[in-house]
C-alpha cells in the first residue's frame, strides 16, 4: 500500500535516484528539461508515493510553461520504482495530480509521451503545439482541465518567464 504526499525539500536526490533508475542517461538533454532550466516546478502538483516503511515508490513533477501566449503545465517526469510498476502508481499519481491542477485553476496540460498510455487520463495529440527539437511531433500530447482550453492555445512551447 503506498500514500501519496507533497514532495519534500529532503526528498530531491531520492527522487533523482529514481529518475536515474527509471530513465536513460542521457535524460536531461531532452528538450523538455531545457524548459525546466532554471525555472522552480509547480511545488503543490509535485508529489511521491511511499510505502508503509517510507520507501519511495514513485514520483511526479509539473512544470509551468508557455505555448504561444498561453500557459500551461508540463506534466513530468514521472516514474515508479521498478518493483513497483504494473500496481497503478504512475496511474494513481497523475489523476491525483490532474485533480489538483485542476483545482488550482489550471486549464491546460502537455507532456510528450505514448498516446496509448497516457490517452486513458484524457491525453490527445496536439496538432497545432511545436516542442523544441529533437522531439517527435507524435508524441506531444495534451490534456484539458477546462473544456475547450486546448482549442485556442497553439504554438511554440517556452519556458515559463
Amino acid at each position: 500500500m503506498f500514500r501519496l504526499s507533497q514532495e519534500r525539500p529532503d526528498d530531491w536526490w531520492e527522487i533523482e535516484t529514481l529518475y536515474d533508475l527509471c530513465f536513460a542517461p542521457g535524460r536531461m538533454l531532452l528538450s523538455s528539461y531545457r524548459l525546466r532550466d532554471a525555472v522552480p516546478p509547480v511545488a503543490e502538483l509535485c508529489r511521491v508515493a511511499r510505502d508503509e516503511t517510507g520507501n519511495l515508490g514513485g514520483a511526479i513533477r509539473y512544470w509551468p510553461v508557455r505555448v504561444g501566449r498561453w500557459q500551461a503545465l508540463l506534466l513530468g517526469p514521472v516514474a515508479v520504482h521498478p518493483t513497483a510498476q504494473g500496481e497503478g502508481l504512475g496511474a494513481a499519481l497523475i489523476r491525483d495530480t490532474l485533480e489538483r491542477a485542476r483545482a488550482l485553476e489550471w486549464a491546460r496540460v502537455i507532456l510528450v509521451g505514448d498516446e496509448p498510455y497516457y490517452r486513458r487520463f484524457g491525453f490527445f495529440r496536439l496538432e497545432h503545439v511545436v516542442m523544441p527539437p529533437p522531439t517527435n511531433p507524435e508524441r506531444v500530447l495534451g490534456h484539458e482541465l477546462v473544456p475547450g482550453a486546448w482549442g485556442v492555445a497553439a504554438g511554440e512551447v517556452t519556458r515559463h518567464s
